[in-house]
């Protein structure tokens, strides 16, 4: 049998799938973007799927969309879809398609309100870079299973406009006590799924820095929640 490594567990290999990383910005771009994309590439030499990174709007047709079981966000802002783009991807996600955000992706189609939906929160603010405890409720989704209860990181930690609990499920949160610069209370939401619209959506607020591409355990938050976007990973969402 064919296995791969997921953070140390090994797990029979998924089918081969395709997934698209869209990173196109038109607001701040991150430094860190090509080395979320390398992660992902990585991520699918190691567990069968196939990565085609793009910046070019016009991806977002029906005929190419239909190719893939993913599309990621990697760190997307601004407006980076006109409206004909928009419609399509709304008719891949009502499909049955996935769809992962990854950090500025909430920073993103403010003027959409089905994206906004999709991802769950828009950005609001964020602190400087400095260390947190994540504390992780949910530990049997697979972009969780991997993490310790409290896990401590350091990233550019997001303030969303609303919280996104009752419509998402909640993964892990920040625990605001211990760093400056929180604005949502006791209740500070960062990695989150939901079924919506027919597909499947998955968020983290964490990847800011190069680093944590890096990061054996961030990794697995990201293989984790693709293989739950692509459906290839069933999870109470």
């Amino acid at each position: 049998m064919v296995v791969s490594v997921v953070t140390g567990v090994s797990q029979a290999a998924d089918p081969p799938y395709r997934v698209l990383v869209f990173s196109k910005t038109a607001g701040f771009r991150h430094d860190s973007i090509p080395a979320g994309i390398q992660s992902f590439r990585d991520l699918g030499a190691a567990n069968n799927f196939t990565v085609d990174a793009t910046e070019d709007a016009n991806a977002f047709t029906a005929s190419n969309l239909a190719n893939y079981k993913a599309v990621v966000f990697m760190s997307t802002t601004g407006d980076v879809l006109n409206a004909t783009q928009q419609t399509a991807f709304e008719n891949y996600i009502k499909a049955g398609g996935g769809y992962l955000g990854v950090h500025a992706a909430a920073d993103t189609e403010y003027d959409w309100p089905f994206y906004g939906g999709l991802v769950g929160a828009y950005f609001l603010s964020h602190p400087a870079i400095q260390q947190v405890t994540v504390r992780v409720d949910d530990r049997t989704h697979p972009a969780t299973a991997g993490l310790p209860a409290d896990w401590v990181r350091t990233d550019e930690l997001y303030n969303y406009r609303t919280n996104p609990r009752g419509v998402v499920k909640v993964l892990a949160r920040l625990d605001e006590s211990t760093y400056q610069g929180g604005t949502m209370g006791a209740d500070h939401p960062i990695i989150w799924c939901q079924q919506y619209q027919g597909g499947r959506s998955f968020y983290t607020g964490l990847g800011h820095t190069i680093e944590s591409y890096s990061d054996p355990l961030f990794r697995g938050v990201l293989l984790g929640g693709l293989r739950y976007a692509a459906g290839v990973a069933q999870a109470d969402c």
